[in-house]
């Protein structure tokens, strides 16, 4: 991946010295506006809530594609150059944005990590979930390696952090402006961690299952749930083994769970397994890494997703 890069890079910079200039600004660089650039749905949409009409804001990760897909492409890298804001997650998914900030020339850039907003937890592989990573297979001499799990901004609290990092990161000009709605938004933030305290607080249980992929650390560790699932939330989603599915519906089975989750942008066919053998049911919790096409178009938003989420949660645990 870094060789890659360096060779976008290299393209990006050419194109430059060609034209016998710096890379063209965006054409509305100058319309008074602070140009944020994010990699993914959830900053995107917390930059647009804080930011308002004071900002651009542009989300690098295509709507509908699966985050451990994407690879920058020369247009993304001339959108983070020309940025006046850069928010990205941090963490193995985002090994790419180093190489990418060593190559631009744009001293007045500020990047905002969101990884450095939160008191970070560790990756768990709980019974029976499979520990393939992202971009390598688990092996013994992995075993005894803790991840940092990148999912930062899953649970409300967290992301209510996170935007109050976002306005440290904003212009001067409209400071009082970016203060004022993030106070707003955070308002709302802590309703919706207000109602997935409720929901947990009166389940008939405290136990989720996901048929997928797992990035909701910070999520079950806020609200007091136990979980199992297929992988870790950075893992490369292959065919489950015999052993996984047999143990999740096992448990799906021995605690009367009615539902099992899948994850946004997912397939669900290993969900679908589960559920025919169960009966249970088949419901999709969004982690807000990214949205359909069509949801992205419709003006989808954090918080609609997380209250759609509370009504699932609500659902599986009662």
């Amino acid at each position: 991946m870094r060789k890659i890069l360096c060779v976008l890079l290299s393209a990006v910079l050419a194109v430059s010295a060609l034209s016998g200039c710096a890379v063209q600004k965006n054409p509305d660089a100058d319309d008074g506006k602070l140009h944020v650039v994010t990699t993914i749905f959830a900053p995107y949409d917390f930059a647009r809530q804080v930011g308002g009409d004071d900002v651009s804001v542009t989300m690098l990760l295509r709507p509908g594609c699966e985050v451990h897909a994407y690879e920058p492409t020369p247009k993304d890298i001339i959108a983070i150059r020309n940025a006046d804001v850069f928010i990205y997650v941090g963490g193995e998914s985002d090994a790419w944005v180093q190489t990418v900030l060593e190559g631009v020339d744009n001293p007045d850039l500020r990047v905002v990590t969101l990884m450095d907003c939160v008191e970070l937890l560790h990756e768990e592989t709980v019974e029976g979930m499979q520990a393939e990573r992202h971009g390598h297979d688990h092996d013994e001499e992995d075993e005894d390696e803790e991840e940092l799990d990148e999912h930062v901004w899953t649970s409300p609290r967290d992301a209510a952090r996170v935007c109050r990092k976002l306005v440290a990161a904003a212009d001067s000009a409209h400071a009082a402006a970016y203060a004022q709605r993030c106070g707003d938004y955070v308002e709302k933030l802590n309703q919706l961690d207000a109602e997935f305290h409720d929901v947990v607080e009166h389940a008939a249980r405290k136990t989720v299952v996901f048929a997928d992929r797992f990035p909701l650390r910070y999520f079950s560790d806020t609200y007091g749930l136990d979980y199992y699932a297929a992988y870790p939330g950075c893992a490369d989603a292959a065919e489950p083994s015999a052993a996984t599915v047999a143990l999740l519906i096992d448990k799906v089975r021995a605690e009367g769970i009615p539902v099992v989750f899948t994850i946004e942008l997912s397939n669900g066919k290993l969900a679908d397994t589960i559920c025919e053998a169960t009966g249970a049911k088949k419901l999709e919790f969004a982690t807000c890494h990214n949205v359909t096409a069509q949801a992205f178009a419709n003006g989808a938003t954090y918080l609609q997703l997380m209250e759609r989420n509370v009504q699932a949660l609500r659902e599986a645990l009662n």
